[in-house]
């Protein structure tokens, strides 16, 4: 199931490489290999109200953030011993964090000259051991994540100076959480199948400018630390921090502490690539039966959609022809009663004299002569008797 889901992300997101990155950003102190800015530390800032000490930390609080620190000194402790886990090592002293409520206080809590930039919603002094934390932030579903991120740079700040961006960010993703991830898999399989995995020596000081090439060294990069960790175990690492720590140059360092050079482990990494990210592992498991699947209903899905559609389409396009025969019907019947109830008007006018009603037109006599043919007709009529005279 983990294969199917990641082949999905790689089949339905072929832009990935255009997208913007949203990984891990990194923090001032070690954002680009360099030497952090020498910053003083001064007075508590006057904003902070209380103080909650722990073993190995010191947390100071605004008034408004005093519930959220209260909650991180509960935890806090159980994160650090992560970090020795993986490193062998624990770093020295007492790390500081300060937390507030909302940018103006996180930003009121910063070293002089050490303001946070704009972007980010956390902050670490590695030289110093200090940690700046938004309580919002920490709220918010990836404040974890946030914290074990600045602690990996005072983790490694603190236990030497000569680290490499390639292993200070992948270090701090696999104490965080984040090298296990579909964007990981998927950058990393889109790395191998365009051979495109860089080398770590170019990962040194520089990281890649374009968004989907700086998902490939993230990526990588943590996956490459994880690698030598269960390679070499915590002894191992630990003996690396060891070395660094004298000051000696990376690369002599990890030869000291793995008895091998960084190429020779490289390579030995590099060659594994292509059965955990590459086609193989995919099609030689039931994901790509599970794949198909899938892929059949969501096409049945998409087809029934464009079928319902179609035929809703069609049901309101005879609705509208039905609707204009009544509507023409209707308009025929109105005018049909409108003639009816119109009033008659006579095509020939009957005069009337004397009150009473003529006689019809045949029973007039007329007084042009007759012809013979109808003197005879007159004999055969009877006459009315003549008047007697008495």
């Amino acid at each position: 199931m983990r294969h199917l889901l990641l082949l999905l992300v790689l089949l339905l997101s072929p832009l990935v490489g255009a997208q913007e990155y949203t990984g891990p950003t990194p923090e001032a102190g070690h954002a680009n290999g360099g030497a952090e800015p020498a910053l003083v530390p001064v007075a508590r800032p006057e904003l902070v109200v209380g103080e909650l000490a722990t073993p190995r930390f010191r947390i100071l609080y605004t008034a408004r953030a005093e519930g959220s620190a209260r909650q991180l000194a509960g935890t806090i402790e159980s994160v650090r011993d992560n970090f020795v886990s993986v490193l062998g090592r624990d770093w020295p002293g007492v790390t500081e964090i300060r937390i507030g409520v909302g940018r103006q206080e996180f930003e009121a809590l910063a070293l002089p000259g050490g303001a946070p930039p704009g972007w980010a919603v956390a902050l670490a002094y590695p030289a110093h051991s200090i940690i700046l934390l938004n309580a919002l932030t920490m709220a918010s579903p990836e404040g974890q994540v946030t914290l074990r991120h600045e602690l990996a740079h005072v983790a490694l700040g603190q236990l030497g100076k000569r680290w490499p961006r390639w292993f200070q960010e992948g270090f701090a993703q696999n104490v965080t959480g984040e090298n296990f991830s579909a964007t990981h898999y998927a950058a990393l399989f889109r790395a191998v199948t365009q051979e495109k995995v860089f080398r770590f020596e170019h990962l040194y000081d520089a990281w890649p400018d374009m968004p989907s090439d700086v998902e490939i060294a993230y990526a990588q990069s943590a996956t490459f630390v994880a690698w030598l960790s269960a390679r070499h175990g915590s002894a191992g690492m630990g003996r690396l921090v060891d070395e660094v720590a004298k000051d000696q140059p990376f690369e002599q360092a990890f030869g000291k502490a793995f008895q091998s050079s960084l190429w020779v482990e490289e390579l030995a990494w590099r060659e594994g690539l292509a059965a955990r990210y590459g086609w193989l592992p995919l099609t030689t498991s039931t994901s790509l039966l599970w794949l198909g699947a899938t892929g059949l209903v969501v096409a049945a899905y998409l087809r029934r959609r464009q079928q319902k559609a179609a035929k809703l389409e069609e049901m309101a396009q005879q609705d509208a022809v039905e609707e204009a025969a009544m509507r023409a019907a209707l308009e025929a019947e109105l005018a049909q009663q409108q003639q009816e109830l119109a009033p008659v008007v006579p095509t020939e006018e009957v005069v009337v004299l004397n009150g009473t009603d003529p006689a019809p037109p045949e029973w007039y006599e007329s007084s042009a002569p007759r012809g013979a043919e109808h003197e005879e007709d007159e004999e055969s009529l009877p006459r009315p008797p003549k008047p007697t005279v008495h």
